[in-house]
C-alpha cells in the first residue's frame, strides 16, 4: 500500500526507522575548465602528475583535456562530501602550474571550437573508445557546448531505510524489485518539480559572447556594455538550448514509469538511426568521426536532468547494471557550478537536495504519461530562460501558478521533510537551510542568477573579472588549507597506481580497435 506524504512522515518519525534517515549516501562529481590567468582557456593536456584519467578514482577528464571532473565516493555526512572534494581540488591545484579552476558553469573565453582538445585516454581499446565518443559529440553538437560544466549530485537512501519502508507499507516484494519501484516513484516527482532546482541555483543568465559563435539563437539576448550576453530573467543557461539539449532526442519517449519502461526506451534510442548523424560518417578516410550514426551513440549522451543509475562492474554497460541488479541511486544533472563556493555546491545545497528528494519519495507519485511529462519539461525549459519573470505561469496539472504560488505550496510539504531530517540527525541544520532556500522563492532578487546580473548589468562589472576574482580566492583558499579526507601520500600513490592501471589495461589488450567496437556493439 503506498501512504501519503504526512502518513509517511508520521511513521518515520518512529525511532525505529527514523535512524535510516541519517545515513543517506551521496557523491559529488564536479567539472571545471583549466583556465589561464586571464581567463582563456588551457591548451595544455592533462597533466601525469595528476595520474591518469582513464584509471584515477577521483580524477579525470570529461569532455575535453582541460575539463577537469573531480569525483567522491559515497559519503554518509554532508561536511564529509565537501571535504573529500576540498581535498581533491586542493591537490589538484597544487600541481597546475598558475592554472586556475573556473568557478562557473558557462566557458571562459575560447577563441575557436578547434582549440579545445579532445580528452585522451591512452592507448587502449576503451580509452580510444572514450575519445572516439567525444569525437562523435564535437561533430553533432560542437565543442563548446561541451565544456559547459556542471554538478552531478549522486543520492542513495540505505538498505535499513528501505527495510523500514517496507515494513511500513507491509510490501511483500522482492527487496530489489521494491526499491527500483520506489526510486522511480522519485524520479516521477523530481520531474514534476524539478524547476525549483534551476529557479534556486540557477547560475548562468549570462555568457561570453565568444559562446555564441556560429550558433543561431532566438532567445532574446541583450548585452551589457563590457559585450556580455545576458536574458534579464533568466536562471541557467546551462540548461537551455544553448546547453545541455539535444534536438534529435527530443522524440525519444523515455518514460520514468518503471525500470522495465525505461530500458526499453533508452535501448531504442541507442539502435535508433538518425538521418542527419548519418551525414558525419563514421569512418571518414580510415579515422572515426563517432562511434555509430544513431541517435545516441551510447547511453552517456542521452541528456536528462536525472538518471537511474546502478554502479556498473566491468565491461558492464549502465543499463545491463540497472538491468541486472536494479537502481541503485539516482543522479542528479540540473545543478549549475555554485560561483560563490569554492567546490562548486555548498553543504547548505546537499541538505536542501536531500530534503527535496526525500520529499519527492514521500509525495504521492501516479504514473506520467508522455503529455504529462512534456508540461513538466515545459515548465523546465521556461524557468531556465524566465525563471525570475514575475509574470510566469507555471502548469501544475490543469491549473496555471505563478512561481511564488507553487513553490510555497511544496516548502510547506518540505518544511515537514526538514524536521523529520533534523529529527534524525539530532539537529536543525535541514530547517536552517530549507529556510534560507524559502526566501528565495519570494523574492526572486536573492537567487543566485539575480546577484550575478546585479553585478554584471547593474554594476556593470566584468564577468570574466568576478569569476577570476573568485577563482584566485579560492584557489588561496584551498592550497592554504590542511587536508581533512585524504592526504597528500595519498593523491601521490593514487597517482602512481592509475598511471599503472591504465598499462596494465592497454598491455591486455588482445583485438584490434574495429574488432573491439563490433565486439562492444553485438
Amino acid at each position: 500500500m503506498t501512504l501519503s506524504l504526512n502518513e509517511y512522515i508520521t511513521a518515520f518519525s518512529n525511532e525505529s526507522h527514523n535512524a535510516s534517515l541519517s545515513k543517506i549516501g551521496r557523491g559529488i562529481e564536479r567539472e571545471a575548465l583549466r583556465a589561464l590567468p586571464k581567463g582563456r582557456l588551457s591548451e595544455q593536456a592533462h597533466s601525469e602528475k595528476l595520474g591518469s584519467a582513464l584509471t584515477h578514482p577521483n580524477i579525470t577528464t570529461d569532455y575535453s583535456e582541460t575539463l577537469l571532473e573531480f569525483i567522491t565516493p559515497v559519503s554518509y555526512a554532508p561536511e564529509v562530501a565537501i571535504s573529500q572534494l576540498e581535498d581533491v581540488q586542493k591537490f589538484t591545484l597544487s600541481q597546475l602550474d598558475g592554472e586556475i579552476l573556473w568557478p562557473m558553469s558557462m566557458p571562459c573565453f575560447v577563441e575557436d571550437d578547434d582549440k579545445i582538445p579532445l580528452a585522451q585516454y591512452g592507448k587502449s581499446n576503451i580509452g580510444k573508445m572514450k575519445t572516439v565518443y567525444r569525437q562523435g559529440l564535437k561533430n553533432r553538437y560542437g565543442s563548446m557546448m561541451q565544456v559547459i560544466s556542471g554538478i552531478h549530485f549522486n543520492f542513495s537512501f540505505p538498505k535499513s531505510f528501505w527495510q523500514s519502508m517496507q515494513a511500513i507499507e507491509k510490501s511483500s516484494m522482492p527487496i530489489d524489485d521494491y526499491i527500483s519501484e520506489k526510486y522511480f516513484a522519485l524520479l516521477r516527482n523530481y520531474k514534476r518539480f524539478c524547476w525549483l532546482i534551476p529557479y534556486l541555483y540557477g547560475s548562468s543568465p549570462a555568457i561570453c559572447s565568444s559562446f555564441l559563435q556560429n550558433k543561431n539563437t532566438n532567445l532574446p539576448f541583450k548585452k551589457t556594455d563590457k559585450g556580455y550576453m545576458y536574458l534579464e530573467h533568466a536562471t541557467s543557461l546551462r540548461m537551455s538550448d544553448l546547453g545541455y539539449t539535444n534536438s534529435e532526442q527530443s522524440s525519444l519517449q523515455i518514460c520514468y514509469n518503471n525500470l522495465s519502461g525505461y530500458l526499453d526506451g533508452v535501448k531504442n534510442a541507442i539502435n535508433l538511426p538518425s538521418d542527419k548523424f548519418a551525414e558525419i560518417g563514421i569512418k571518414v578516410n580510415g579515422e572515426y568521426q563517432q562511434l555509430n550514426a544513431n541517435v545516441l551513440q551510447i547511453e552517456n549522451e542521452l541528456y536528462a536532468p536525472v538518471r537511474p543509475k546502478c554502479v556498473a562492474k566491468p565491461n558492464e554497460k549502465p543499463s545491463e547494471a540497472l538491468k541486472n541488479r536494479g537502481v541503485e541511486y539516482i543522479e542528479v544533472r540540473a545543478l549549475d557550478v555554485n560561483p560563490f563556493s569554492a567546490t562548486g555546491i555548498s553543504v547548505e545545497q546537499i541538505r536542501f537536495l536531500d530534503i527535496f528528494l526525500t520529499y519527492c519519495l514521500f509525495e504521492a507519485s501516479p504514473e506520467l504519461s508522455c503529455a504529462e511529462q512534456a508540461v513538466c519539461e515545459e515548465n523546465m525549459d521556461q524557468v531556465v530562460v524566465r525563471g525570475r519573470d514575475p509574470e510566469l505561469l507555471l502548469k501544475d496539472h490543469d491549473e496555471d501558478k505563478l512561481i511564488p504560488q507553487w513553490g510555497n505550496e511544496i516548502f510547506t510539504k518540505l518544511a515537514n521533510v526538514a524536521t523529520l531530517l533534523d529529527q534524525a540527525n539530532g539537529n536543525n541544520l535541514y530547517q536552517t537551510a530549507l529556510a534560507t532556500e524559502a526566501e528565495k522563492i519570494n523574492n526572486a532578487n536573492l537567487t543566485p542568477s539575480a546577484q550575478i546580473l546585479s553585478k554584471v548589468v547593474t554594476e556593470q562589472q566584468s564577468l570574466t573579472q568576478i569569476a577570476l576574482a573568485n577563482a584566485s580566492t579560492y584557489k588561496e583558499q584551498l592550497l592554504a588549507q590542511d587536508y581533512q579526507a585524504y592526504s597528500a601520500q595519498y593523491f601521490a600513490d593514487t597517482a602512481a597506481e592509475s598511471l599503472a592501471a591504465q598499462s596494465a589495461i592497454e598491455k591486455a589488450d588482445t583485438v584490434d580497435f574495429d574488432t573491439f567496437i563490433s565486439d562492444y556493439f553485438a
